[in-house]
């Protein structure tokens, strides 16, 4: 690759000074493990590797932008959690993190189950093999058709959102003959430490029945009438991205004062209780994400201090690890492109992705990290904003990094942790085609979404 000269971009020293970043890797070639699966090293050559193969060897194939996820890192985080929570819990996979029918096989064959949201990814899990009883149905306002499709296919929990789904749950199961197995979402009205735009478990919010106000008493009261409902537990969900604790244990508190209070009322105990998902993982090395037995251990303490306190049988936990799982596996292989320095400011080093292929910056202020990968440099670091090729000021990749100072274009740059919310939310604004994902295990490579084309474009447009 050619390395044609640019003017400099400003150094560390120039804005470390000014105490807006942290100060930059003692060596940009090392590779944080917190950040990167588990497979991924360098090469004595300077090249990094994930599942055996290089990088600039998988750009050349596959082409960039690209997703590389490495399987035998999703297979030993999901066996992670299923071994945590035990055969007392069940591990419920967050589908909408991302998945296709390679992911739902590995899932199937790792003994997770799957939470899916939308009637595409019931048929997507149901299309790979998923058993029905081990899938639940989530969503604020699931249409009657996709609740026809999970009650027929005999989904092992729907989760009630609202008034209007108990009702309607509840009369397309019995015009089917059948009795489906639900919980209630309930907001607990606990702040998480999140972004706004992942917080779930305040009131003010499209998500769930409000506790405080008796709301979630009455949808009990209500679910527990109907003859095409057989409600089995409490839902909880408070938000994604959160590495504290203590919003869990406030919500399990709450949630279990509702489970005593059906008791007293109704002569019920409710044997399940869901604690969503939300967990945070690594996206740079400042994350300090817990593991997967930390966190079982945490939950079950929880959960079996406040039902002992309320005089209740300990429920069934589940949880809805999905970003914690799929998230750490991959990341996302670009090229450079352009490369503007500012005088003062930092440098621009455009990709050929962007906001199409990784939202999340924009729409979270999400932070990244970012390396060059096809490659070893000795350059010293520069402060660099990685941006996309869209026709947006916000199509920010990486918000600030530092990347040595003789970056080319041509050169190949990763940015990991983008296994999560990344392809599951990646659009054709631009008319971009939409980037392939690729399973990388044991010195193998194979595609499990093909790159889109024009021709797919053109193929929706029917005018």
């Amino acid at each position: 690759m050619s390395r044609s000269a640019h003017p400099a971009g400003p150094r560390h020293a120039d804005v470390f000074s000014e105490g807006h970043y942290s100060a930059p890797p003692a060596d940009l070639n090392d590779l944080d493990p917190k950040v990167w699966s588990h497979t991924v090293r360098r090469t004595e050559d300077g090249v990094v590797t994930v599942g055996g193969l290089e990088v600039t060897a998988l750009a050349e194939e596959f082409g960039t932008p690209a997703y590389f996820v490495d399987e035998a890192d999703f297979r030993e985080r999901a066996r992670a959690w299923r071994t945590a929570f035990g055969h007392d819990a069940d591990v419920f996979y967050a589908g909408k993190a991302f998945l296709s029918r390679a992911v739902v096989r590995w899932l199937h064959e790792e003994g997770l189950n799957l939470d899916v949201c939308s009637g595409g990814e019931l048929a997507t899990a149901l299309s790979a093999g998923m058993p029905a009883d081990r899938i639940a149905f989530h969503g604020n306002n699931k249409s009657t058709a996709e609740i026809h499709a999970a009650v027929e296919a005999g989904v092992g929990r729907i989760v009630l959102d609202s008034f209007q789904e108990i009702v309607r749950v509840a009369h397309i199961a019995q015009s089917l003959g059948r009795r489906q197995r639900v919980q209630i979402r309930v907001t607990v009205g606990v702040e998480a430490h999140t972004h706004e735009f992942i917080a779930t478990a305040h009131e003010d919010q499209k998500f769930g029945i409000a506790l405080a106000d008796g709301q979630a008493a009455e949808a009990v009261r209500r679910a527990l009438t109907l003859d095409g409902l057989e409600l089995v537990g409490i839902h909880s969900h408070i938000g994604s991205q959160i590495f504290d604790m203590a919003g869990f244990e406030v919500a399990a508190r709450r949630v279990v004062g509702l489970l005593a209070a059906v008791r007293d009322e109704h002569g019920v105990e409710l044997p399940e209780i869901d604690l969503g998902g939300g967990l945070g993982i690594a996206y740079t090395s400042d994350d300090d994400p817990r593991e997967p037995h930390e966190i079982a251990k945490a939950l079950g303490e929880i959960v079996t201090r406040e039902c002992e306190a309320a005089r209740l049988s300990t429920p069934r936990i589940s949880v809805e690890p999905g970003r914690a799982i799929v998230g750490p596996t991959a990341f996302t292989l670009y090229e450079v492109g352009t490369i503007k320095p500012l005088e003062g400011l930092r440098t621009y080093v455009s990709v050929d992705g962007g906001m199409s292929d990784n939202i999340r910056t924009a729409l979270y202020d999400a932070e990244y990290s970012v390396a060059l990968v096809s490659r070893t440099s000795d350059a010293e670091p520069m402060l660099a904003r990685v941006v996309g090729k869209h026709c947006e000021s916000g199509d920010i990749v990486v918000k600030d990094a530092f990347l040595p100072a003789d970056l080319a274009p041509g050169d190949l740059i990763a940015v990991p942790a983008t296994g999560a919310y990344c392809r599951s939310m990646a659009s054709n604004y631009n008319h971009a085609p939409r980037p392939p994902v690729v399973a990388v295990k044991d010195g193998a490579a194979r595609v499990i979404v093909r790159r889109e084309t024009e021709d797919d474009l053109l193929r929706l447009d029917v005018g």
